[in-house]
């Protein structure tokens, strides 16, 4: 399966590390145009010149994704360097572990809240695209109940759920909306080769429960996203796909 995104224009929020990066790469490859957006301004600018050796149009700008005023200012500024949208990935994550007050305003700030503004802010130029899509990232925690977590795995599941109800309200637009639900991702400066060191028996732990005995890449679930968006998934809406290696199986 070739994936032909030229002539595309992506916005991916939270694309500057991680599953984002990929995902941002993974685009501009097959031949998107594509912004970036994310609160380190370092990881931006090294991920914006990833992007910008694909020949397409590159547009990088720092947003906090908490921020309802970052995100009203930063969507409209994508289309406007890009063209317009096509496809939305909402990708970003406030990482609120625990059952606190913090854990959940991260949570509820990041990875709710940004979902919702980004989507309400590009609706407009999705609707006037044709073929377009919304991608949300949420994880396979929010299928189950977690102790470690708790914060983390409810607002993974209402993303969820919102993917559903934005399927249905966006349809008779032409947007079609999905979600990727990812397992456990390795990557360098990620929370799980963090875990390697910082707590080997928790990491061993979650490896012995993924059946092909590995961690999961962040090009895997870019792979997952990309077909989400594209035309071979032209009949899909309303749904998550599970990128796990099977972990839920255990």
């Amino acid at each position: 399966m070739a994936f032909d995104f030229k002539g595309k224009r992506v916005v991916v929020a939270g694309g500057s590390r991680g599953i984002g990066r990929s995902i941002a790469l993974g685009f501009a490859e097959a031949g998107a145009d594509v912004s970036i957006c994310a609160r380190n301004a370092a990881g931006l600018a090294a991920t914006s010149a990833e992007l910008g050796r694909f020949g397409g149009k590159v547009h990088a700008a720092p947003c906090d994704l908490a921020s309802a005023e970052a995100i009203a200012a930063y969507v409209p500024a994508a289309a406007e360097a890009l063209g317009g949208i096509d496809i939305l990935v909402n990708n970003a994550s406030g990482f609120g572990q625990g059952d606190t007050e913090a854990g959940w305003d991260a949570g509820l700030k990041v990875d709710v809240m940004a979902v919702v503004r980004a989507s309400h802010a590009a609706e407009p130029f999705l609707a006037a695209s044709k073929g377009s899509s919304i991608v949300n990232i949420a994880s396979i925690s929010g299928f189950r109940p977690s102790l470690r977590t708790a914060a983390y795995a409810a607002v993974k599941a209402a993303v969820i759920h919102y993917t559903t109800s934005q399927a249905a309200a966006l349809a008779r637009k032409g947007i079609r909306v999905n979600c990727v639900a990812p397992g456990s991702i390795e990557f360098p400066g990620g929370l799980w080769e963090q875990r390697k060191t910082a707590d080997p028996a928790l990491y061993q732990r979650t490896l012995a429960a993924i059946p092909f005995g590995r961690m999961g890449s962040p090009e895997e679930m870019a792979h997952v996203v990309m077909f989400l968006a594209s035309p071979y998934a032209s009949w899909v809406t309303g749904q998550t796909i599970a990128a796990d290696g099977g972990q839920l199986l255990g």
